[in-house]
Parts: structure tokens; C-alpha cells; sequence
């Protein structure tokens, strides 16, 4: 193979996001006098999961998912809240979670231990990324990270390949390898831009889309004897 530079999705693939999530979430209801905490978690979470999808797809906008998603989670319980001020409330803590997978940082180390250039490549919001990834034990693995609110432009859209290939010096596409875990974002993503990709998939999901990775692992591991 000779691929030299490696752009990483961040959440579901090397951050933990749902666990930094849940506990975000807690200590965010709390602040906010929630008692139901878990029935507010069961209605939220499924509704941002949509939101990002409708993103992805180009129906809404970075801002109106940032700024409206809490005030559709406490309408829908009958309260009547200020979406953007709960954003900027809800981030302070989420902000603070920068939990990895058990062996993240090992597959990090060793990928840059063989000379491989390390990217991230992230469709989260920037104040967030940048705060989870300081907090994480990951960080100084990585060359750049690359976020959609800061670039303009979001997976899975070729532009948002394209111009990180503008601040890579010396980037070639035929170099280059996504490796992320949802097919619609990451894989997509890749395709469109013409680029080769590794599906993260450790659940062992079926493939029922019309993205196609070059490679599929459900393991650090597999990752590992793909590129050493």
C-alpha cells in the first residue's frame, strides 16, 4: 500500500461519543432542574441522530441544528426554552468529555510510529471538537483536525476533502485513506471525493447503502494489519 496520509473520523471511531454524551446530557438536565433525566435522554438522542442525518443530506443548516435542537427537546416536553442559550450551556459540558476507545491511542501510536501523517476529519461543531480533543489522550497524535463548522463544508461532500487537501502540504488523493465509521458521512464522503476509505464497523452492521468502502474492519486490530 502507499498511503501516506490518514484522515480519521473523531466520534464513533476513536472518541467515545455516546459516553460523553450521556454524561453530558446528565449533568446538563440537571443544571437545568430536569428530574426525568432518562426520559429526556430517550427523546433527545434519537431526534439529534435525524438532525445530523438532515445535515448530512443538506435539509438544515450547521446553525439550525446547533441553535434549535434543544428547544425541540424541551417543547416537546412543554417548556418553552431559548434554543441558541441552551446550546451555548449544553457545550460547556460537553466540551469537557474527551473519553477514546479502549485502545485508540495504541493504533494512533503505532500508525505514527510508521511514518504515517494523522488527520481528523469531523463533522462536529468546533468549540466542541476542540475542547473533547484536548481532553482526550489523543490529541498529540494528530497533524490537524479538520472540522466542518471551521472549513465551510461537511462530510459527505467532495468540497470538504477538497479543501483539506489545500492545507496539506503535498497531498495527493491516491495517498490518502478515510477511515470512519458511518457509511453516509465518512464512506460517502470518500467516494465523492475519490479517495479510498476503511469502514470502522465494529458492530458488524450490514451494508444497506450505496457508499462502498475499499476495505471493511470491525477492529483496531484489523486497522493495524491493513497499514503495518
Amino acid at each position: 500500500m502507499s498511503y501516506k496520509f490518514l484522515l480519521f473520523d473523531l466520534d464513533h471511531t476513536l472518541l467515545d461519543f455516546d459516553t460523553a454524551e450521556d454524561i453530558a446530557l446528565t449533568h446538563f438536565l440537571e443544571e437545568q432542574g430536569v428530574t426525568e433525566i432518562q426520559t429526556y435522554k430517550d427523546y433527545y438522542i434519537p431526534m439529534n441522530k435525524g438532525l445530523w442525518r438532515d445535515l448530512e443530506q443538506g435539509k438544515i443548516t450547521k446553525p439550525e441544528l446547533v441553535n434549535t435542537r434543544f428547544s425541540r427537546l424541551f417543547a416537546h416536553f412543554g417548556i418553552e426554552k431559548d434554543g441558541a442559550e441552551l446550546a451555548l450551556l449544553y457545550q460547556q459540558h460537553i466540551a469537557q468529555q474527551g473519553q477514546t476507545y479502549a485502545g485508540a491511542s495504541e493504533l494512533l501510536d503505532s500508525l505514527t510510529t510508521a511514518d504515517y501523517e494523522i488527520y481528523g476529519a469531523t463533522n462536529g461543531i468546533t468549540a466542541i471538537q476542540t475542547g473533547r480533543m484536548a481532553n482526550s489522550d489523543i490529541s498529540p497524535y494528530f497533524n490537524h483536525i479538520f472540522i466542518s463548522e471551521k472549513i465551510g463544508t461537511q462530510k459527505p461532500e467532495a468540497l470538504f476533502y477538497e479543501k483539506i487537501a489545500e492545507q496539506i502540504p503535498d497531498f495527493y488523493l491516491s495517498q490518502a485513506l478515510m477511515i470512519g465509521d458511518s457509511l453516509t458521512a465518512d464512506i460517502a464522503g470518500a467516494n465523492n471525493a475519490g479517495l479510498d476509505s476503511i469502514w470502522y464497523n465494529p458492530k458488524q452492521l450490514m451494508n444497506n447503502s450505496s457508499a462502498q468502502p475499499t476495505y471493511t474492519v470491525s477492529s483496531y486490530e484489523e486497522i493495524k494489519k491493513l497499514l503495518l
